[in-house]
């Protein structure tokens, strides 16, 4: 996941409004490079959407299997279209989430 497709300042990308998922994600047993392998397919093609604004995956130093998500969409219209996208379809439910311990989302509106 080294490579980050961002063509926008931060400043730009949270301009206005949004929404703004942060999703934490905890492999199973020996899944995390797996999951990190996954992952590396599914960030251009997320990042490449039309509504989202910026779209980070980290993963923990301390415990390799844990991942972070911090996602910004335009709006909720832009958030189901990328739930909806092939690749999420693909690399997330197909892939990843079977290969997970733990996942948790919380959405937030910009202020």
């Amino acid at each position: 996941m080294g490579q980050y497709a961002i063509d926008k300042t931060v400043k730009e990308a949270v301009d206005g409004s949004g929404l703004l998922v942060v999703a934490q994600w905890e492999a199973k047993e020996g899944q995390a490079d797996r999951i990190a392998e996954i992952l590396s397919r599914f960030l251009p093609e997320a990042q490449s959407e039309p509504g989202a604004k910026l779209f980070l995956i980290s993963r923990a130093k301390d415990n390799p299997a844990q991942f972070l998500f911090y996602e910004l969409f335009r709006d909720e219209a832009a958030f189901k279209a990328h739930q909806d996208s092939a690749h999420f379809k693909t690399y997330i439910a197909g892939e990843a989430l079977p290969l997970l311990a733990k996942r948790e989302r919380l959405q937030y509106t910009l202020l």
